[in-house]
């Protein structure tokens, strides 16, 4: 990312997420004399960054703004806009990824004629190994874009999309899919313990194996597939154990239905 001379970022919500695209801002080469922040409990590095210039709870918004990134939580969104919405500079793009709120909800929410993107990061934006989903409403200009792609970017991978609706199933499939992951190793673990293995063995053993083998297919130029064929050797016990994981009721069919129900639920929650 090229920051830019003079970027100027406000930050609404500093927690988990919000905290971890700062992080990434300031370690590309943003000045924190250029960012303000608007968090009510701030954690001490947070804080700290005053020192070096960040504008922390200040008491008026700053009158230019290039870019106002919303990451506070969905339910207390509408208190948090109304707070900001008559304050916001003039030509700034609002990047919200607040999880389930909508282009139309920001757009009733604050001034008309906004550029607005909406966002669906992840947690492993934590590490910078995160991907992020983007959908802008139609204000949103080239530049204002190409500027929302390098702030995100800062977190990982960023794709985007034209149409909204894609969203719920993003939500489904990378916003909450680390939780899946964590959950196979949970499983991986049991089984094993169920096989005989020390749980403390069992536990490092599956953490390695899915944390690894994230890591191959990262690095890796080739696809799933192939990667899971050049594990499989033919009447081998990756085979036999893929055999029941493949099955007409194993991993596919059950991972339909669990996407098909965190986007339903996504859809619920968007109203």
């Amino acid at each position: 990312m090229s920051a830019g001379p003079g970027l100027d970022i406000l930050l609404i919500g500093a927690g988990k997420m919000g905290s971890a695209l700062l992080e990434g801002w300031l370690g590309l080469g943003v000045d924190p004399a250029g960012v303000t922040v608007i968090e009510p409990q701030p954690t001490p590095e947070i804080a700290a960054l005053a020192a070096r210039g960040l504008h922390l709870n200040p008491t008026a918004l700053p009158s230019r703004t290039d870019a106002v990134v919303i990451a506070v939580k969905p339910q207390t969104a509408p208190e948090a806009l109304a707070g900001i919405a008559g304050r916001i500079a003039p030509g700034a793009a609002v990047i919200s990824i607040m999880a389930g709120r909508t282009i139309g909800f920001l757009e009733t929410a604050l001034p008309a004629g906004m550029a607005i993107v909406r966002a669906m990061p992840n947690t492993p934006a934590a590490i910078g190994r995160g991907i992020t989903v983007a959908v802008p409403n139609a204000q949103v200009t080239p530049a204002q874009r190409d500027l929302a792609h390098r702030l995100l970017a800062a977190t990982g991978v960023v794709e985007w999309v034209d149409d909204e609706a894609l969203m719920d199933a993003v939500t489904a499939v990378s916003g909450s899919g680390p939780a899946y992951i964590f959950l196979l190793a949970e499983s991986l673990a049991r089984a094993g313990e169920k096989a005989g293995l020390p749980a403390a063995l069992a536990a490092n053993l599956a953490r390695a194996t899915v944390a690894g083998a994230g890591e191959l297919l990262h690095r890796s130029p080739l696809d799933p597939a192939t990667l899971r064929h050049n594990v499989t050797s033919p009447g081998g016990t990756t085979a036999a154990a893929l055999e029941v994981l493949m099955s007409a009721d194993g991993l596919d069919p059950l991972m339909e239905r669990a996407i098909a129900a965190a986007t339903r639920r996504s859809r619920e929650l968007a109203g």
